[in-house]
């Protein structure tokens, strides 16, 4: 169970990235007070939070309504994590995750981004969503299955002081640190992607050599 963990939190934690929306988080609030950047951080982890848990535990009856089989999920999943791996690397993580300079002004209009655009596409897109279907499919036992759930709340929970801290993690490292270590993490959920990728390929093969 703990390798479990550290294999969900690991692969969650670095498609999620949330020291990525740091740069971009302090761009939308430029004028909020450390009050209000404290609660909209806390309200996007809260959205957060819902939006994956809603998607992790409806991930069977998303399957099954569409038709659509583990190894292709995962084969999809894993090609949009490999984008969003390849996209950290390249430093575009904000056009990867649909934040362009529109996305940008409106929130600047907006009284609340927490929802829209900082809880969705930011942090919690299809790489993340697409990871949590196919993991809900391929642990099958329910203690399995609340255990990713406690995961997605530690997630959200180090989103919540990523984003609380961030004015403070900007001054400690810099665009280019997080730069950095978003490239880091790009490496990270280039190869996650990848595994997905090769795991399903293996399965497929293994499936037509029974039918054979």
């Amino acid at each position: 169970m703990f390798e479990l963990f550290v294999s969900v939190f690991a692969a969650l934690f670095s498609v999620v990235n949330p020291f990525g929306a740091v740069p971009i988080f302090l761009a939308m609030t430029p004028h909020y007070t450390e009050a209000e950047r404290r609660s909209t951080a806390y309200q996007t982890s809260i959205y957060f939070c819902l939006i994956l848990i809603a998607f992790f535990f409806a991930g069977s009856y998303i399957l099954s309504f569409f038709g659509i089989t583990l190894n292709a999920i995962r084969i999809a999943g894993g090609i949009i994590i490999l984008n969003s791996g390849f996209a950290l690397l390249a430093g575009r993580f904000k056009q990867n995750r649909a934040i362009t300079k529109k996305v940008q002004e409106e929130a600047l209009q907006k009284e609340d981004i927490s929802f829209s655009p900082l809880a969705m596409p930011l942090l919690s897109g299809p790489g993340s969503i697409s990871l949590l279907i196919s993991l809900y499919a391929e642990n099958e036992g329910w203690a399995e299955r609340f255990l990713i759930a406690g995961v997605i709340v530690l997630t959200a929970a180090l989103v919540y002081l990523t984003l609380r801290s961030a004015p403070y993690l900007y001054q400690l490292m810099g665009e280019s640190g997080l730069n950095a270590l978003s490239r880091i993490m790009g490496f990270l959920v280039m190869a996650i992607g990848i595994q997905y990728i090769i795991v399903s390929l293996m399965d497929l093969g293994r499936q037509l050599l029974g039918m054979g």
